[in-house]
């Protein structure tokens, strides 16, 4: 049996006046766990340093009109190892007076929303995961749209930040932002929910938080919900 010889082995070895054994084992999972902690450690640094190389290059940035009115650069927020990045159009009051985007009513819808769907498919995901930027920078007059000159001027920064982060999937909220990052002049009704595509990395339109709040129907709510679930079940597939 295997065990005798095993015993034989060892009996063979002592009277040879060997008394020590070693076996070389591969990593176990404590080590391997270790490696892919530290490897991720080094690639959100790496994204973060890259993200922090384009604020740095935005300055404190009068490339259009819009710096005029400005209180505050809006750059972008949330992890530089996302999954998902979500696009807005521009800042509002809230987010022009904080420096940080979608923290007004719009905001916190959109906080409610990613919550919620990646509770619906049992994703331990939070708003804190997933990163959030605006097509421009700063805050337009009375909020209105920003205007295609102001868009064009703005537009290479937030292309920057998505190719820096490279993540699964880009939702864009709202129809200016679509039309920005896309190109197109599709009709948002048109284009949500439906898959588009972006250098290689897909896409999926849906309606603004905005837009949600001043529509809040059960038929809106579900469409938007329903854009969401893609969003996710594609990203952490």
């Amino acid at each position: 049996m295997l065990t005798g010889q095993i015993r034989d082995y060892l009996k063979f070895y002592r009277d040879l006046g060997v008394t020590d054994l070693y076996m070389d084992l591969p990593d176990g999972p404590t080590d391997a766990a270790a490696a892919d902690a530290q490897s991720s450690e080094m690639d959100a640094q790496a994204r973060a340093a890259a993200l922090q190389v384009i604020r740095e290059d935005i300055g404190e940035c009068t490339r259009c009109r819009l710096h005029q009115g400005r209180n505050k650069i809006v750059f972008g927020s949330g992890n530089p190892l996302a999954r998902v990045v979500f696009v807005g159009e521009a800042p509002g009051a809230d987010e022009d007076r904080e420096g940080l985007p979608f923290v007004g009513r719009a905001g916190k819808k959109l906080t409610e929303m990613i919550d919620g769907t990646c509770k619906s498919l049992g994703l331990s995901v939070t708003r804190k995961d997933v990163y959030i930027c605006n097509v421009a920078k700063c805050r337009p007059p009375r909020n209105r749209n920003p205007k295609p000159d102001e868009m064009d001027m703005c537009r290479q920064f937030m292309e920057r930040q998505i190719e820096a982060i490279q993540p699964n999937v880009i939702c864009v909220l709202g129809a200016v932002a679509a039309k920005a990052l896309l190109r197109t002049k599709e009709p948002i009704g048109k284009l949500r929910g439906s898959w588009q595509d972006w250098r290689g990395i897909p896409v999926m339109p849906t309606f603004h938080p905005s837009y949600v709040l001043r529509q809040y129907t059960v038929a809106v709510r579900q469409t938007v919900f329903g854009d969401l679930q893609k969003v996710f079940r594609r990203a952490y597939d």
